[in-house]
């Protein structure tokens, strides 16, 4: 998939005011400083689409973007241990859950993993979650780069090692950079393979 266009559409709190759901829907969540929003640029050819920042957990809103006029791109807030309230993060956590369970032409969320980490209890439980809720996602490893080939390797087989205690079959995985693009067009192709089944649907 070549994409052409990329805007953005709204931001809000409530997935009931998300846009009417008549297209196939993208989301993309991961832990705090996990590289998402630079992943979401590299993706759509787009260097502040999403907003980066230094500081984790800038986004806090649902964002919606619109892709090639065609499907929607959703940028979810980041979970983990961003410096806001506790409150707050308990808000972050019945926005995206509502999100989550009830956006019906959601086709597929993106799980993003720091790719320079050991398994983490908080995504292996999120993902658990998932699974539990027949949410479909994909695993995404970001940050490539920054590993040289046989730690990059070493790490992504540990989390296999890790995930395989308890889970009989063990979610699509995709590696990716946002730096060098590595894995994007996988990732679009995949979009674009999962578009026709969503007229199938509706």
């Amino acid at each position: 998939m070549k994409i052409k266009t990329a805007k953005f559409v709204i931001s809000n709190t409530d997935y009931k005011s998300c846009p009417a759901p008549k297209m196939a829907e993208y989301a993309f969540i991961g832990r705090s400083n996990v590289g998402k929003s630079s992943l979401i640029n590299a993706l759509v050819n787009h260097k502040n689409l999403a907003k980066t920042s230094g500081r984790p957990g800038k986004t806090q809103l649902i964002n919606h973007f619109i892709i090639n006029d065609e499907w929607y791109l959703v940028d979810l807030p980041g979970f983990g241990y961003a410096k806001v309230p506790k409150t707050i993060r308990a808000e972050f956590h019945d926005m995206i859950s509502e999100y989550l369970l009830n956006r019906t032409n959601l086709m597929c969320l993106f799980v993003l993993i720091d790719a320079r980490h050991k398994p983490q209890a908080i995504d292996q439980e999120f993902m658990n979650w998932l699974a539990e809720k027949s949410i479909p996602f994909i695993m995404i490893f970001t940050k490539a780069d920054k590993l040289g080939k046989v730690e990059l390797a070493k790490n992504i087989g540990s989390y296999k090692v890790e995930m395989k205690k308890t889970w009989e079959e063990l979610p699509q995985m995709f590696v990716t950079s946002a730096e060098k693009k590595t894995g994007t067009t996988e990732i679009a192709n995949l979009i674009e393979n999962l578009n026709p089944q969503f007229e199938e649907i509706i």
